[in-house]
């Protein structure tokens, strides 16, 4: 899908992706946004904080984010004074692990922070968005993210937790437009030359023709593809 097939002017965008998040808070009353400190996560942000202030904000991190990500990370916690709870792994880094086993790196590092950082959620909000990459194209605005168990004191009660994706038919132009727009400040690995940002060992340059992700993982099969948060087993 290329962003001459997404219809639709940056205006109706923006109140279409407003009303997803309004009606996800309204529904799960346990809502929080997944916040990477990439340009998606933050316009996702800036538009859920603008219909609830206080919103819960998480971030899972990894021991092999840029540095600029930590301090982005605090410098937006700063300056939004956002209600944030930061997850990583109890693992330390293994060497060469992105290269021999990226699945099982992201596994560690990425998967299992997740997991506990929405299991006590009704839903969460992404930024993900169809034109990103090759394994984005199929998803909806509203979706199935696992079960969590024992929400009750006492009593053990399965529900299913959503994940809610406001921004899937945004362009990267139109995110880009929407940071300048409202002057949010972004990641300063960006100045770097980046499109996609991930762990600094598997981000690399890539040409302004290349497909978003292709600079995640080059160079294995997991290349432009997904750490796994994303794809995590639904009854999980």
């Amino acid at each position: 899908m290329t962003e001459e097939n997404i219809e639709g002017t940056l205006i109706e965008k923006i109140e279409n992706s407003k009303e997803i998040i309004k009606e996800a808070i309204s529904k799960f009353p346990k809502t929080a946004v997944a916040c990477s400190w990439g340009k998606d996560s933050m316009v996702v942000l800036h538009l859920a904080l603008e219909i609830k202030p206080d919103i819960e904000v998480f971030s899972v991190l990894t021991p092999m984010k840029p540095k600029e990500t930590f301090e982005y990370k605090d410098e937006i916690q700063k300056l939004w004074n956002l209600n944030l709870k930061v997850y990583m792994s109890d693992q330390k880094p293994i060497d060469g692990l992105w290269e021999t086993d990226p699945d099982k790196c992201c596994d560690i590092f990425k998967v299992e922070p997740t997991k506990r950082a929405i299991e006590h959620l009704d839903a969460w909000i992404t930024g993900l968005r169809r034109t990103e990459g090759r394994t984005r194209t199929d998803y909806e605005p509203f979706e199935e993210s696992g079960k969590a168990l024992t929400r009750m004191p006492g009593k053990e009660v399965s529900t299913t937790i959503m994940k809610v994706n406001p921004i899937l038919d945004w362009t990267e132009t139109d995110i880009w437009r929407y940071l300048a727009i409202n002057g949010i400040p972004v990641n300063p690995a960006y100045k770097k030359g980046y499109r996609s940002l991930g762990c600094e060992p598997c981000t690399v340059l890539i040409k302004d023709t290349e497909p978003e992700r292709s600079g995640r993982w080059a160079g294995t099969s997991k290349m432009g593809g997904e750490c796994g948060i994303h794809t995590m087993h639904k009854n999980e």
